[in-house]
């Protein structure tokens, strides 16, 4: 009996610890199956036992196969991360259904505008609004009238997005349509809106849709590949921007694995050209600073075409052009090379904002009276800012106050869809997101010498407060009513651009870990991500 027991053991500690992680997330799924159980008996829906337990399955090898490359073979991070983002992304971008997440209607009828271009069609008639496929319609009003068209349901009555508040019902729409479509190809406007900003943002979105129209795919082909040719475009990206880090890779791979990044990287978003570009001019000014023997023309060239494309998706993300002021004059071999690498940098972002958003910044410098229209009241003006600059700082305080935990909740990804405070992710799961993050930035054994210090933790400081600020207060001119004493419509994840740097900056020697757990710690936020999509989709599931 004794021998038994010593081999059972044995047995055990050859089981990896990891594992461990896997069944805990498997074990919560299964636990969660009773709200789905729920949904299916007042919906009368059985298909969604189906696709929870695909779900489940999708969830467990993923764990499993991310915890096998990170314990047993000990691949690199950059390699771990192109998977990770890969499979957890996907997931998101199923579990999640298209155009749930935050404005990712209007970024979907941009990408659909640039795809017909792209096609040699018209993008949009003569009032601007975008042309789209009949057959495609039925995803921008799900009870579309047959025999009427989307333009005058739009004028008439409010129409019902698919996913935009996700529920049970759009599950079954999405099981009951498919993926194909009836091969018409007759055109049709929508009034809703695009977004006025470079076609680039659109490029990875457009061309997924592009490949469904020309394999007739229908609407929901179409969405699902756009959504994938974004979050192909995220990965690739980071990946290379991961690459080019001296020092930080670990922390850039736990924000990318934040709820919230991998819902935007898997949607329409133009965030995901903003992150993923953000986070490859961090990598790149970085690997300048402290790898680089010498900045090469190509790197040059490199920063502008980021700025000239970053800089004009949000006028507020310039301030990481900053970031550039790291990389020691000397490395350009001397100041002449220095101020004409500067220029040239500086043309393409200016160049790039004057042709795409002149007539923003001309009508926000001008403008005397501000109206905002959806309080159905007046706003506040560059000139009143000017003129009343401590009640701005104070509105400014009041806000941080008041709306601190909002903001960091909402960058972690505490609500999801089109934050929607139902599809949340808990407290305690996002609480020790954080402190993973902090671990992640910590200054770990074996004598690290590469990190920010100094007049250089300094300055990065400042532009992630001035990141901040910018986006404060560029709501505050076009989102906030006079009659507010706070900043209005700020969300958490516009400060997730200059995340990683921040983070970045926080390594000091006051704080050293005592052993090295990045990895544990990635795996922890997979097996979240894992657990919080399986939740999801039972929230879904009983919301009927």
């Amino acid at each position: 009996m004794k021998n038994g027991s010593v081999n059972e053991t044995a047995a055990l500690r050859r089981i990896p610890w990891w594992l461990l992680g896997v069944f805990l997330v498997a074990a919560l799924g299964l636990w969660h199956m009773k709200n789905v159980r729920a949904g299916v008996l007042e919906s009368k829906d059985t298909f969604l036992y189906g696709w929870y337990a695909l779900l489940l399955v999708c969830v467990v090898l993923a764990a499993v196969l991310i915890g096998w490359l990170f314990f047993r073979r000990r691949a690199a991070l950059e390699t771990v991360f192109s998977l990770a983002i890969l499979c957890l992304g996907s997931i998101y971008l199923a579990v999640l259904a298209p155009l749930s997440a935050p404005d990712e209607v209007s970024h979907f009828i941009s990408a659909y505008r640039l795809s017909n271009t792209m096609l040699g069609q018209p993008a949009a008639d003569e009032k601007g609004h975008v042309y789209i496929r009949t057959q495609d319609t039925f995803v921008l009003d799900t009870e579309l009238v047959p025999g009427e068209s989307l333009a005058e349901q739009e004028e008439t009555k409010d129409t019902q997005v698919l996913g935009q508040t996700l529920t049970e019902h759009t599950y079954r729409k999405i099981h009951d349509t498919g993926l194909w479509g009836t091969g018409e190809e007759e055109m049709e406007t929508t009034a809703k809106p695009p977004v006025e900003t470079t076609p680039f943002a659109y490029l990875p979105q457009a061309l997924g849709i592009v490949l469904g129209r020309l394999l007739g795919f229908g609407g929901l082909g179409l969405l699902y590949l756009g959504r994938f040719g974004n979050l192909l475009f995220f990965t690739a990206v980071t990946w290379y921007a991961m690459k080019r880090l001296p020092f930080g890779k670990e922390v850039l791979f736990g924000v990318a694995l934040l709820p919230m990044t991998l819902h935007l990287a898997a949607s329409f978003s133009y965030d995901v050209m903003i992150l993923s570009l953000s986070f490859l001019l961090t990598a790149v000014t970085l690997q300048l600073t402290y790898g680089a023997a010498m900045v090469r023309k190509r790197d040059v060239a490199l920063l502008a075409v980021i700025m000239g494309v970053l800089g004009p998706c949000k006028m507020i993300y310039g301030v990481l052009a900053g970031l550039c002021l790291l990389v020691p004059v000397k490395k350009f071999g001397n100041r002449r090379n220095w101020i004409l690498s500067a220029a040239a940098v500086l043309a393409v972002y200016a160049a790039a904002m004057i042709l795409v958003n002149s007539g923003t910044i001309v009508q926000y410098a001008a403008e005397t009276e501000s109206f905002v229209g959806w309080a159905g009241e007046t706003g506040y003006t560059f000139e009143w800012v000017i003129h009343n600059p401590i009640k701005t700082l104070r509105i400014f305080y009041n806000t941080i106050l008041e709306k601190g935990d909002y903001y960091h909740l909402t960058m972690m990804g505490n609500w999801l869809g089109n934050l929607d405070q139902v599809l949340d992710v808990p407290y305690l799961v996002i609480l020790a997101m954080t402190f993973v993050l902090f671990f992640l930035a910590m200054k770990k054994p074996g004598g690290e010498t590469i990190y920010l210090a100094g007049g250089r933790r300094i300055w990065v400081l400042f532009l992630c407060l001035a990141g901040a600020g910018a986006a404060m207060f560029s709501m505050f001119i076009a989102w906030t009513p006079s009659s507010s004493k706070i900043v209005m419509g700020v969300q958490g994840r516009y400060f997730l651009p200059f995340l990683p740097v921040f983070l970045m900056a926080l390594k000091n020697n006051w704080i050293t870990l005592t052993k090295n757990r990045d990895r544990e710690l990635l795996f922890f936020l997979v097996c979240a991500n894992g657990y919080a999509l399986l939740r999801l989709f039972s929230i879904v599931s009983i919301r009927i």
